[in-house]
Parts: C-alpha cells; sequence; structure tokens
C-alpha cells in the first residue's frame, strides 16, 4: 500500500483516502531529451554497454537505486555539522550510535560503499578454498569472493522458480540444501552463511522472518556463524510487516531489530535503504571478528573513525537510516515499485511477480523468446529501450552452478528506481516506451558480446549487434 493521506468529504463524513508522496520537492534538475540518431550514435560510442553511457544523454535513469537517491532536507542540514577529523570524528560516533540502536551490533567499521565491506567481511573471515554458501550473492558480493579465492554458493528456495505462483517470501534460503552442506563433507570449507536480504538477484525479492530464523538456528547448530548482505533492509521488514503471520501489529523498527538479532552482523550499503549517496558499513557482534576486519580497514579503506568517506556522508548515513525506516516512506516506496509493475502487465509486457521492493525485472527471455540465451535477450531488451526512449535500464541474470536448480538459467532487465527521485508520470513514460517495444518484440536484435574482463564483466564488457559485426 502507498502513504495514505485522510480529508474530510466534501459534504459528508467519510474521509478521502488516496495515495500520495510523503514529501514535497524542493529542488528540481531540468531533463534533456535526446533524438533517436543521437541515442543510436551514443550507444555505439559506448559500445552498446549502457553503464558507458554519459548520463547526459539518459532521459530516465533506472540502471540502479545504488547512490541515486534524493537527499532529504534533513539529511542536508545534518551535512553541515560533519566533522571530517581525522580520528575519532564525531560523525562517526553519531553513525556508530544509530547502527548500534537499529541493529544491536556493537562493532562499526564504516567503508566507502557496501562492496568495500563485503570485502572486508571475505578477506578477514573466508580463507582462500572456502565456501560460502547464500541465498543469492549479488554480483559483487560473489567477485568478491572469487577474488579471494572463495567459492560461492548459491540456494535459492524452489518458489522462486516457480514463475506463476504470487507468493511473496521468493527470496528465502533452500534449507534443505544448506543444510546438506553444513552437515556433509565440504562442511569444514563453510566460515559463516550469508543470506541476502532483499534477495536482488531473485527479482527484489524477500526472506521471512521464519525464514531467517530457521537459517540462523541451522548454521549456529553446525557451528557456523551467520551474516546478513542487508543492503535492502527496510524493504525486507515492509515485506513482513504486510504479508507475514504475526506482525501486521510490529512496527518496522521492531522487525528491523530482530532481523539482526538472528545474525552475527552485516555488510551495509548505505547507498541503497540508508539514501545515501556514498558509504556502507560492516557491523558485528564478535569482537575477534572485529579485530581481524579493522586491520584491513585501516590497510584498505581508512582510519577506524572515517574508513573512506567524509563526515558529512557519514552524517547523510545516520540520518537516513532513521529516514528509511518511516512506515509512511516505505509505503510510498513500495507502493510506486507496484504501479509501474502492474501498469506493465496491463501492457502485457512479462515482469516476475510479485513485484520487488526497488525495481521491476523484465522477463526479457520471455519477451525476446526469438533470440537465444547467447544473444543475450536482459541486455538486448536494455539497448532497445534506451533506443526507443532513452531510458537506462541493466540485465540481470540468475544461473545457479550447484544445488538443485544447477543449469537452470533466468535472463532479466531490471528497472531500478531511485528513491524519491521520479514521479508516476516519469514511470508512466518507461510503461509506454516497453509497450511500443512490445508491439515489435519480434524485430529487437540480440546481441553478442565482443569481451568482457574475467570479473563484474558487465560494468566493462563490449557488445555488438548480433550477426552484424559494427565495432573494430
Amino acid at each position: 500500500m502507498a502513504a495514505l493521506s485522510y480529508a474530510e468529504g466534501m459534504g459528508n463524513d467519510e474521509p478521502i483516502c488516496f495515495a500520495m508522496e510523503p514529501y514535497k520537492v524542493r529542488v528540481v534538475e531540468p531533463l534533456r531529451w535526446t533524438t533517436r540518431d543521437e541515442r543510436e550514435a551514443a550507444l555505439r560510442k559506448a559500445r552498446f554497454n549502457l553503464y558507458a553511457l554519459d548520463a547526459d544523454d539518459v532521459l530516465i535513469d533506472l540502471l540502479t537505486d545504488s547512490g541515486t537517491c534524493a537527499v532529504s532536507r534533513d539529511q542536508m542540514a545534518a551535512m553541515m555539522q560533519g566533522d571530517e577529523s581525522y580520528a575519532g570524528s564525531a560523525s562517526f560516533r553519531r553513525m556508530e550510535q544509530t547502527i548500534r540502536e537499529l541493529f544491536g551490533y556493537e562493532f562499526v567499521l564504516p567503508t566507502h560503499q557496501g562492496r568495500a565491506a563485503e570485502r572486508l567481511l571475505i578477506a578477514a573471515l573466508a580463507p582462500a578454498g572456502s565456501l560460502v554458501p547464500s541465498n543469492t550473492l549479488f554480483d559483487t558480493t560473489r567477485a568478491n569472493c572469487v577474488d579471494h579465492g572463495v567459492e560461492p554458493i548459491d540456494f535459492p528456495c524452489a518458489e522462486f522458480w516457480d514463475f506463476d505462483a504470487v507468493t511473496p517470501f521468493k527470496g528465502n534460503t533452500d534449507l534443505a540444501s544448506l543444510e546438506a552442506l553444513l552437515r556433509g563433507p565440504e562442511a569444514a570449507r563453510v566460515p559463516f552463511v550469508l543470506v541476502t536480504i532483499t534477495s536482488n538477484v531473485c527479482a527484489d525479492l524477500p526472506v521471512s522472518m521464519a525464514n531467517l530464523r530457521a537459517t540462523s538456528e541451522l548454521a549456529h547448530r553446525c557451528g557456523k556463524p551467520l551474516y546478513l548482505d542487508a543492503c535492502r533492509f527496510a524493504q525486507n521488514a515492509w515485506y513482513i510487516q504486510r504479508f507475514e503471520p504475526g506482525y501486521r501489529d510490529h512496527s518496522i523498527a521492531a522487525i528491523v531489530r530482530e532481523i539482526f538479532s538472528l545474525a552475527d552482523g552485516c555488510i551495509v550499503s548505505a547507498k541503497k535503504d540508508a539514501m545515501a549517496q556514498i558509504g556502507g558499513f560492516l557491523a558485528l557482534r564478535n569482537e575477534e571478528a572485529a579485530r581481524a576486519a579493522r586491520q584491513r580497514l585501516v590497510l584498505a579503506e581508512g582510519f577506524l573513525t572515517y574508513g573512506g568517506i567524509t563526515g558529512r556522508d557519514m552524517e547523510a548515513i545516520a540520518t537516513g537510516l532513521r529516514e528509511g525506516i518511516d512506515e509512511a516512506h516505505l509505503s510510498c516506496r513500495m507502493e510506486t515499485t507496484a504501479y509501474l509493475h502492474d501498469r506493465l502487465c496491463e501492457h502485457g509486457i512479462p515482469v516476475l511477480s510479485p513485484a520487488g521492493g526497488h525495481a521491476v525485472y523484465l522477463r526479457a527471455d520471455q519477451m525476446l523468446p526469438h533470440l537465444s540465451l547467447d544473444e543475450v535477450p536482459g541486455h538486448a531488451l536494455a539497448v532497445e529501450l534506451y533506443r526507443e526512449g532513452g531510458i537506462r535500464s541493466t540485465r540481470m541474470a540468475l544461473a545457479p552452478q550447484s544445488g538443485p536448480f544447477a543449469g537452470k538459467r533466468l535472463e532479466m532487465t531490471r528497472l531500478a528506481i531511485p528513491n524519491r527521485v521520479y514521479t508516476r508520470r516519469h514511470l508512466d513514460y518507461a510503461v509506454a516506451c516497453l509497450a511500443r517495444i512490445g508491439q515489435r518484440a519480434g524485430t529487437v536484435t540480440g546481441m553478442r558480446l565482443v569481451r568482457q574482463p574475467a570479473l563484474l564483466g558487465g560494468f566493462m564488457a563490449e557488445y555488438e549487434p548480433a550477426g552484424v559485426p559494427v565495432l573494430a
């Protein structure tokens, strides 16, 4: 549901109930329109990698919600008191206290963004040769594992693959597969279990409290710590409040505290639910684990009380964490995503259901069935959407390498909605562009990968239209 506002009806005593944003706009940024020819030229210059486009050539940017939010009045005011001291920063103390209050962890290590927190956790606690199981690991987490000689393994739940079932907690961990690993011959290789909330790769769908509790109990019975990749913890808490029995009368803050009580620590990119434009942190319950990570923090990020970000950024995070769990804000955020999802469904655009928290995931392989998987349908659709309307999005794919779903592959195009940035009119424009593409979907050209680096290749990959060599 959206944030609700009530006003007395004209001429009767019944309240008028309507959805509206729980904020008003004070600063605006103009958009720049481009022609189709200009967009085609931009695609070729970028070698058909949408990450390589100049932002000035993008009309509506649905590439990511990470660090692309609009900051609030209170965040701006807090930033003015940023303490830029190298050591002992008062801004760090304020951020640290907020994290301790909300999450319940004693030891807080600031980082310049979430992937740095991932790197600290893996480098400090997962020796080379380890195996890290998860419901699903995000791309950067997976790459950090591989870069440290650690094998990542995904255990998405069976419900995710039932695309006809609209059930809310498709981000859950497959407990049977996890238990088989933790009690099997490879158990000694597992330093910890990592659960991503919400599961970005599984269409941004949440993990239930029941599944998280069962995962925690299983991991701890087997002598393994549990950590959370909690970039979108507030959205996951909202799903629990709305859809999990027994939680409807719990506050978001209480649900957040319960979530984190089940784990031994977390990694967080503050660029998502904390609504900051940069920054992240690793928070831990265990002092020994914190001591190991602190050494690497000073080596790679910065001193313990700034960790590679400014005092201004830490003030924005401290304020944004509290704004991120505001129930009116969350309701509006989730209803906006559901609005885009439902409008696409009305036009027959295949999407994964239910709607995610920060994004809608298009079933690119279903929308473009004439393309083979080698023609990268998820990326081909993203390229066509930019060509059609100047809208930037990104490909997402899920292809478990082990477990009961090994061999499956899902090609998606993600439309990520930046926090507090676009109105429903902007989203209506995106729907109109996709509806037009849908009418001529059979003519959309596939893409051929020309080259990419071994790690995080999507960020720097180069493509060309399949069967039409155009790049030197």
